[in-house]
């Protein structure tokens, strides 16, 4: 591979590259983004995190969403995916996770289940596999204001068990404080800012991109400085992400399985596809800052949300290609 070729790549994933570049900086300077530091990031996140759900709420069509209102069976199977069948593989294995992880790693783990999807990047994935995009869009934006009280609560029923404690009604409040009030705002205040913004969406697409690298930096900083890693591992780096792809590839194979019971038809196996396979980063990891306060640990819990975030982004880019060519052939699509 060339050179040239090498930056292009680089230029094209430039936001996966830059969560690992600041991995590297809070490893190696963990002053810089500690919380209380020099540059104040806890404190610059929290107005960044209301900024991009502001700017979502701004981007959300009601004409969209209305349109994808009554396709109630595929709802039912994106939300319940979702909500349901993810955290049920903690109910089943979240026992031995935490035989086999550090606690604080098989935390994340079930915050990873627990999370809702993501709005961006499943109707992206929708739209370029020819599926169902007024009902992803509908469908993920439903899971998003779902997981401000869903989230919290599945989270205070699983931490419960493993004896840690977690005020689940605070936690709510605080979530909807700083997710969903924002994006109510932005919703009322799109007639008058939604053209305005369109013109500017190259900048304000990334704005969510760069806080989730403050956030980042911020968190890796604190969990070095109080030497969360000092016993991680390379080995459980690894295990941590073939956990992420066969449960990625499991449940991709039964929301599959299920639209080809439920007679889906192409455009809606697609959007249940993508949308109930998806998990959030750009709202779990300001949720996570929330829900687990100024914890230490907040590295190691967000971390298999970030080893699962590329893994399905890669992923789902590859099967959107595969439904893409399926429907241009109008072939059925390899089991």
């Amino acid at each position: 591979m060339s050179l040239h070729s090498v930056i292009q790549r680089i230029k094209k994933e430039w936001f996966i590259v830059s969560m690992l570049l600041m991995i590297v900086i809070a490893a190696l300077l963990p002053d810089l983004g500690k919380s209380h530091g020099w540059l104040q990031l806890d404190k610059l996140t929290g107005i960044g995190i209301a900024i991009i759900f502001f700017l979502h709420g701004i981007g959300l069509s009601p004409e969209k969403i209305r349109q994808g209102v009554s396709n109630w069976k595929l709802h039912i199977v994106v939300q319940l995916t979702t909500f349901a069948i993810y955290p049920l593989i903690w109910v089943i294995f979240g026992s031995m996770m935490s035989q086999l992880f550090p606690a604080a790693l098989a935390i994340g783990f079930c915050y990873l289940f627990a999370l809702p999807s993501t709005i961006s990047s499943s109707v992206a994935m929708t739209s370029i596999g020819k599926g169902n995009v007024p009902g992803a869009i509908f469908n993920a934006s439903l899971s998003s204001v779902l997981g401000v009280f869903v989230t919290p609560l599945l989270m205070g029923w699983f931490t419960q068990s493993t004896g840690a404690r977690l005020d689940v009604t605070g936690t709510i409040i605080s979530v909807a404080e700083l997710l969903l009030l924002p994006m109510v705002a932005g919703q009322l205040l799109r007639p008058v800012l939604g053209n305005l913004l369109a013109r500017y969406k190259d900048i304000t697409n990334k704005i969510d991109k760069w806080v989730i690298l403050m956030i980042v930096l911020n968190a890796f900083s604190d969990s070095v400085i109080e030497h969360i890693w000092s016993h991680f591992s390379a080995t459980l780096l690894g295990v941590s992400a073939v956990i992420c792809v066969v449960v990625l590839l499991a449940i991709t194979h039964l929301l599959r399985w299920g639209s080809h019971r439920l007679h889906f038809d192409h455009a809606d196996e697609v959007a249940a596809v993508f949308c109930g396979t998806k998990k959030t980063l750009a709202a779990g990891i300001p949720m996570a800052k929330v829900i687990f306060s100024a914890s230490p640990d907040l590295g190691m819990i967000l971390l298999p949300i970030m080893l699962y975030h590329p893994i399905q982004l890669f992923y789902c880019a590859i099967l959107a290609n595969r439904y893409a060519d399926q429907a241009n052939a109008h072939l059925p699509l390899n089991k």
